[in-house]
């Protein structure tokens, strides 16, 4: 799959620029890490767009609405309140799927087939982020299609940091759909997670189509650095890549494992289940994994059997 996805940045004909790519042998040994490559790149947006609208107030007890800095400013956030019992708690970032920027209604019901809440960690007494991003909400800053936004997240874990409620220790990241697309970028840029869960994410975002690449698709460096698929030789710590087997973005989770040569990152395809219908019994299976995952380092693996019997 890098050598089809090389030539096909290579077919887009960019305008001369020095790229991380200009070499894909040094990509397959994995000399460069994504967190190098990205060091003192600046995305050219070719439109700047932002959504302008405030994150809705979420109920008290439940999520309180935060700021926290960023490389472009205050972003807002839903974050778990301090739990009754005290203590020091494992933390989720977890980052929305859609318009992965903005955050909303992550707290009302949903039916168990839909439910992209992660309600079900959230009820395991798992401290929960949902950090906004620039250009999204009322933030400052503008949508770069993946790539700054990569930075906001790594921001939003200095702000778990800060927490006397947080294990900084047991600190995860989670997402669906766009946000498992980003989850992976984050995690090959950011080495602090204990453990990594990307739900459906896809190879190369150019795939979602006009509406989430406001840069240039024509240049290999930018395209490159939001491609996760090049990078998966820098994840450093768990990783663990699922999707259902009925539509969604299988084919692409298959790509990804396919040219995957790192030990630290696993994929599965669950049985019985669609890109929505996969996130609430794998989460279940999640949230017991991490209440357990109490020593030095993380012991969370996961099993396709133990997902295929999820319900």
């Amino acid at each position: 799959m890098l050598a089809i996805l090389s030539a096909a940045l290579a077919a887009c004909q960019p305008e001369p620029t020095q790229s991380a790519f200009d070499d894909n042998a040094q990509l397959t040994q994995g000399a460069m890490t994504l967190a190098d490559a990205r060091a003192g790149h600046a995305t050219k947006l070719t439109r700047k767009e932002n959504d302008g609208a405030a994150p809705d107030k979420p109920p008290a007890g439940v999520y309180g609405l935060v700021k926290f800095n960023s490389p472009v400013g205050q972003l807002s956030a839903y974050l778990t309140p301090p739990p009754n019992n005290g203590g020091k708690h494992p933390a989720v970032v977890w980052i929305t799927g859609g318009d992965h920027a903005t955050i909303g209604d992550v707290w009302s019901p949903q039916p168990r087939d839909s439910d992209q809440s992660a309600s079900q960690l959230r009820k395991a007494g798992i401290v929960m982020m949902f950090p906004s991003q620039r250009g999204g909400n009322d933030n400052p800053g503008f949508h770069e299609g993946m790539f700054g936004e990569v930075a906001d997240i790594s921001a939003a874990v200095d702000y778990l940091l800060t927490l006397d409620y947080v294990d900084p220790a047991r600190i995860y990241l989670g997402g669906h759909s766009t946000g498992g697309t980003m989850a992976l970028l984050v995690a090959e840029s950011d080495m602090r997670f204990r453990a990594t869960f990307a739900f459906g994410p896809v190879t190369d975002p150019r795939g979602y189509g006009p509406d989430f690449t406001p840069y240039n698709t024509k240049d290999r460096m930018e395209v490159g650095l939001r491609a996760p698929i090049l990078w998966l030789d820098s994840l450093r710590s768990p990783t663990f890549v699922i999707e259902g087997e009925s539509g969604g973005n299988g084919d692409e989770v298959q790509a990804l494992a396919r040219e995957n040569k790192n030990r630290n990152a696993h994929f599965f395809i669950v049985k019985g289940r669609d890109h929505f219908s996969v996130l609430a019994p794998a989460l279940d299976v999640i949230a017991k994994k991490i209440a357990a995952d109490t020593g030095p380092t993380s012991n969370i693996s996961l099993t396709q059997a133990e997902l295929n019997a999820a319900k």
